[in-house]
């Protein structure tokens, strides 16, 4: 994507990091935001050669205050992409894993985004909310849906009902925050916890994130067992090169060369 103003694009190896750049605004996201963040996550999506994406803020204070308020008090054109919020929080069809490095506040909408991520890693100063009650709103990018699937009924609209915060620690105890680090330290968690998953197939990776995410959307475990061998990535991983080469480096003893097709 050339010269995004307002996120930035960096590629390592088989890593996409990716940093929502509007720190005056705590990273909240307008239309040409989110604009640019979908087109950013579009060719992650179809890029063979990037196999894990990190999303996280730029500074210190900020993962995203969510939606621009002021913004949309302007009475200019609110818009969102087809794929949503961040061009995330409707992205069903990723099969590759996202990493949330929250490095600061997750509000609203920026909640939702780490929300819509596999892994969220959190600084011990990270805050989490879906305040849009307390400013004539609600959280329709997804936190009302994911949150009570993830953390439980009555915990979640403990949190959606009131609006209030909750800290990192909190989030760990309810189970949407995967690790706790110290301020500043975020993004180079994110990037530890890529490298494990870079360690594994990626044809397995994604098999494995499909068949959770679809499994999860199935009536039964038995229909989920019955089914998954229809799914696309599942499908893929056993036609793949990597469905041969694991055995056979654990075989001769060696690590695997994963081709990722």
């Amino acid at each position: 994507m050339p010269n995004p103003e307002f996120c930035k694009i960096e590629r390592d190896g088989r890593l996409l990091l990716v940093t929502i750049n509007r720190p005056e605004v705590m990273n909240a996201l307008h239309p040409p935001a989110n604009k640019e963040l979908a087109e950013a996550f579009d060719d992650f999506a179809a890029d063979p050669d990037l196999w894990v994406a990190i999303i996280t803020g730029a500074g210190d204070r900020a993962f995203s205050a969510g939606n621009d308020l002021k913004y949309q008090a302007s009475g200019q054109p609110m818009s969102i992409p087809a794929t949503g919020f961040a061009g995330l929080t409707s992205r069903f069809d990723l099969t590759k894993p996202v990493i949330a490095a929250v490095n600061g506040l997750a509000m609203g909408g920026g909640f939702e985004i780490a929300l819509a991520c596999d892994i969220i890693v959190a600084s011990d100063n990270a805050l989490f909310a879906l305040p849009e009650p307390r400013v004539g709103l609600a959280a329709l990018a997804g936190g009302l849906h994911r949150l009570p699937q993830e953390i439980g009924l009555k915990r979640a609209l403990g949190m959606i009902l009131t609006g209030r915060r909750a800290t990192a620690a909190e989030g760990q105890a309810l189970g949407f925050v995967n690790e706790i680090v110290k301020p500043g330290e975020a993004l180079e968690a994110a990037k530890r916890w890529a490298a494990q998953i870079l360690e594994c197939s990626p044809m397995s990776i994604r098999a494995s994130k499909e068949a959770v995410t679809r499994g999860l959307m199935e009536p039964s475990v038995k229909a989920a067992l019955a089914n998954q061998r229809h799914y696309d990535a599942v499908r893929a991983m056993f036609k793949s090169e990597d469905f041969v080469e694991g055995p056979t480096a654990f075989a001769q003893k060696r690590p695997p060369k994963w081709k990722g097709k």
